[in-house]
């Protein structure tokens, strides 16, 4: 297995217009577990989800279409509760607005006795997010116990911090970030919507001292068309103090079209989980990660738009414009 994923698949009725006005929504399927899930499979990994998704209509479409994407799912096992899903009102030129029906879901009752069924010690990456960890006390034990067989058994562990208030709050979900970043091979939070509330700062440097602090090997600082702040253990000529560095900057890649912001985060996520699980060196998996999310900003919802291999190193290679 090169790629683990563990969260919830959420059925995604989406929009062109505000939640407030539209009337008209595609029915697809989403969730950062997922839409990372999908991405990983397209940019050529072997890639699991594991999960729980309800005993209904939608939970047998979602493992339908995690299939059809190339996703194995063999982990994605019906159990109690309800098929999440969510509403999303795209704005390209702003806020995403979301309405969530989720709560007591078949996927908030994952606990660490089903991730223990997955090929933990096998896998080359664990991609897990503060979303899953911010379902339920349970999912919170999962994401962890799933972390330390990984970890102990050589393979790399990759965290998005993913923070989302109608789930947590920013006090747990700090503890959660400083739980697993010793576990980390790499932490990737947004600046300043993951930094703020967990790290109190906006400032992407300090967000790359604070997270190598807490233990992590390596942290992509994600800044949206201010592209990534990578930060490495070791080095220091390029901190003032030489603490700590190098610092890499990594230019986001321009998008051709921005139809609808959902799930370019996660896309970008996925394909870095899929470049290190296949050896891809950190900084240039990064560098297909930003692609990737320039690619997924030209469909609609979080699995509109997915970018094949081709695609990303052809937009990689592409000569800049004078």
């Amino acid at each position: 297995m090169d790629v683990i994923v563990i969260g919830e698949p959420l059925v995604e009725f989406s929009a062109s217009a505000p939640l407030t006005e539209a009337d008209t929504f595609r029915l697809s399927f989403s969730g950062d577990a997922l839409n990372a899930a999908v991405a990983a499979a397209a940019a050529g990994a072997h890639v699991a989800l594991v999960t729980r998704v309800g005993q209904d209509e939608f939970g047998e479409r979602l493992i339908r279409f995690a299939a059809a994407h190339g996703v194995d799912t063999r982990w994605m096992l019906p159990g109690a509760g309800s098929t999440g899903a969510y509403a999303v009102g795209a704005d390209p030129g702003g806020e995403r607005a979301f309405a969530y029906m989720r709560a007591c879901s078949a996927a908030s009752r994952l606990g660490p006795s089903d991730v223990a069924d997955a090929p933990l010690a096998e896998t080359a990456v664990l991609l897990v997010s503060g979303i899953t960890a911010a379902l339920s006390a349970s999912c919170a034990h999962a994401v962890r116990h799933a972390a330390e067989i990984v970890h102990a058994s050589g393979g790399k562990v990759v965290y998005d911090p993913n923070f989302r208030s109608r789930l947590t709050t920013p006090e747990q979900a700090a503890g959660v970030l400083a739980d697993i970043a010793p576990m980390a091979a790499l932490v990737a939070p947004s600046c300043p919507g993951d930094s703020l509330p967990l790290l109190g700062t906006a400032d992407p440097a300090e967000v790359v001292r604070a997270c190598l602090k807490l233990g992590a090997r390596a942290v992509a600082v994600t800044r949206g068309p201010e592209g990534v702040l990578l930060g490495l253990p070791g080095g220091g000529d390029t901190w003032p103090d030489g603490s700590a560095g190098p610092l890499v900057e990594i230019p986001a890649v321009a998008a051709q079209a921005v139809v609808d912001q959902t799930g370019a985060g996660d896309a970008f996520i996925g394909t870095v989980a899929a470049r290190l699980a296949t050896g891809t060196a950190l900084r240039d998996a990064v560098r297909a990660g930003t692609a990737a999310a320039a690619i997924s900003l030209q469909g609609q919802g979080g699995t509109g738009r997915v970018a094949t291999p081709e695609e990303i190193d052809r937009l990689l290679t592409r000569p800049k414009e004078a």
